[in-house]
């Protein structure tokens, strides 16, 4: 089964969001017209609580794009973004999700960063989605959305350390 996994298309990654992906609306029409190729698809969403370790504004003294240290691994400091009900959480407004089969949230833990769709960043928590995949019966995997260079390439990481044959769409993808 040939499945469309859409990363973050949020109001928050959008060019006036609180970290933007340039140009990152430019994708939604491309993602849109490509839907319709796929038995299955799924999209997920940064949902980060307002007290997110990743939030520069909950570490006094500290800056957007800091890095600091979190478990013995390197953190960047994000300015707040895709705050769990909040409009920049909510999926950019012309993306089609009619056709989305189950969303798949990340980031929920205040105490640890997520990108990857899979798992949170040390690898401790499961999304829950490889095994939603492999019981829809998912043989290849196509990947797109937001930011091509941090959640799309570490979902794609995972997803081949799960054994999925996978596709990056570079066309409706966009870095930072």
């Amino acid at each position: 089964m040939k499945t469309l996994l859409i990363i973050d298309v949020q109001n928050d990654f959008m060019p006036n969001g609180s970290l933007p992906v340039p140009n990152g609306h430019q994708i939604v029409p491309i993602i849109n017209k490509i839907q319709p190729k796929f038995n299955l698809i799924i999209g997920t969403q940064d949902w980060h609580p307002s007290n997110h370790v990743s939030f520069a504004s909950n570490h006094k003294g500290k800056s957007n794009f800091d890095e600091i240290e979190i478990h013995g691994k390197p953190q960047t400091l994000w300015p707040d973004h895709c705050v769990q009900g909040t409009k920049g959480a909510e999926f950019h407004p012309d993306l089609n999700t009619e056709s989305f089969e189950a969303i798949f949230r990340k980031g929920t833990n205040k105490n640890i960063d997520s990108y990857s769709a899979f798992y949170d960043n040390r690898h401790l928590k499961s999304t829950g989605l490889a095994n939603y995949l492999k019981a829809k019966g998912t043989t290849e995997l196509f990947l797109c959305g937001l930011a091509s260079d941090i959640c799309v390439y570490f979902s794609i990481y995972d997803a081949f350390k799960e054994g999925f044959n996978c596709t990056f769409i570079e066309d409706a993808s966009l870095k930072h």
